[in-house]
């Protein structure tokens, strides 16, 4: 069974690669914006904080080799959180 849907390489893209890495042809642009920054503390990257802001560029999950796996193995705790009323 084919994977492709797991990899997009978008090497036109004006930031292309934008994270230092050594190996451009397996980096992974699907998950462009990360989708596990919302889980703040808790995505399993490389982050830091900066000034109050969640400043991931040390993180290469989403770009790499099995940053889709990782990131779907993560969905049920962002829908949970997505799906929190807000008491406003």
């Amino acid at each position: 069974m084919s994977e492709n849907y797991k990899f997009v390489q978008n090497t036109k893209c004006e930031y292309f690669p934008c994270h230092k890495i050594n190996n451009k042809e397996s980096f992974n642009c699907l998950f462009c914006f990360c989708p596990l920054y919302m889980l703040k503390d808790k995505c399993g990257g490389n982050f830091i904080y900066k000034n109050d802001i969640k400043d991931c560029t040390n993180c290469t999950i989403p770009h790499s080799k099995g940053g889709y796996d990782y990131i779907m193995s993560k969905m049920k705790e962002i829908i949970r959180i997505g799906s929190e009323r807000s008491n406003d």
